[in-house]
């Protein structure tokens, strides 16, 4: 699998199963992670003038050096919108005592709370929130600039996928659940994974999404038991609004835990890869 990533000092890289690269030892007109989300995208030419298809590592001038020698930070430096998608497995929802809704139940997480991968998710003081879940979801990364996607086209506007971790505080939403935006916006509240894996490589129906606690599997569900999938969740937020490079839609999650400071967060979403976390407070 191709992916893109970010040390954590920021360098942008190209890596696959041999390795990592500069990205720039690999396509020499790039300076960011953002500069090559158009070539992440797959199908034909964009009104961008974007054709040319991320390479692999073997493209580049560099040797591919081993992807545990390297400290990855997020791989999106500076995202656009974050979209949540609430109740989009029917097991979710069941463990709620809430039906599903007829439409992709969406909401904004502010940039403020994306966290670096490996976290830590920090707390608020328990004065204010005494019940944080965590939950394990497949991320969608917007590639190219599109409005009205049809859904034969989507594979040409997403960049690629990758796991996140999104944290809500539930005592708060459970007061009241105009309050969902506090309750998902506390600093630290979404943690990406390391590595955004081009979309082109990515079966999604093979996509398994596992959120883990302490090591124990707390829930567990396959993309293609989701409500809205990811393809028509793009052609869907189209329609009600431009879409631009680095926006990341996440999906939804098949089941949330309780975290407490001193525990240990995966979100684990085979076979891309892992968003990891400790908790503190």
């Amino acid at each position: 699998m191709r992916y893109l990533a970010r040390s954590a000092t920021g360098d942008p890289l190209l890596g696959d199963d041999d390795g990592v690269v500069p990205l720039d030892a690999a396509i020499p007109d790039t300076t960011s992670v953002a500069d090559a989300l158009r070539r992440a995208a797959d199908g034909p030419r964009g009104t961008d003038g974007a054709t040319a298809e991320l390479p692999g590592t073997d493209a580049a001038t560099a040797e591919p050096i081993p992807a545990d020698r390297v400290r990855f930070g997020s791989p999106i430096a500076d995202p656009g919108k974050l979209l949540g998608i609430g109740l989009n497995y029917a097991d979710h929802a069941a463990d709620l005592n809430e039906e599903p809704p007829d439409e992709p139940a969406s909401f904004f997480k502010p940039t403020s709370a994306l966290a670096n991968p490996g976290g830590p998710i920090r707390l608020p003081p328990p004065e204010i929130s005494d019940r944080v879940t965590a939950e394990a979801e497949l991320a969608i990364v917007i590639g190219r600039t599109c409005r009205d996607v049809p859904e034969n086209e989507v594979d040409a506007v997403v960049a690629g996928y990758l796991p996140v971790i999104d944290v809500t505080a539930e005592d708060v939403l459970e007061r009241n659940p105009r309050f969902l935006t506090r309750a998902k916006s506390f600093d630290t509240f979404l943690v990406p994974g390391e590595r955004l894996v081009a979309a082109p490589d990515v079966d999604l129906d093979d996509v398994t999404v596992r959120t883990v606690v302490n090591g124990e599997v707390i829930a567990e569900n396959v993309v293609s038991n989701m409500h809205s999938r990811p393809r028509e969740l793009v052609v869907f937020h189209s329609r009600v609004m431009t879409l631009r490079p680095g926006d990341l839609i996440s999906t939804g999650t098949p089941g949330a835990g309780a975290i407490s400071p001193g525990d240990r967060v995966r979100a684990a979403v085979e076979p891309l890869g892992t968003a990891r976390a400790d908790v503190v407070r």
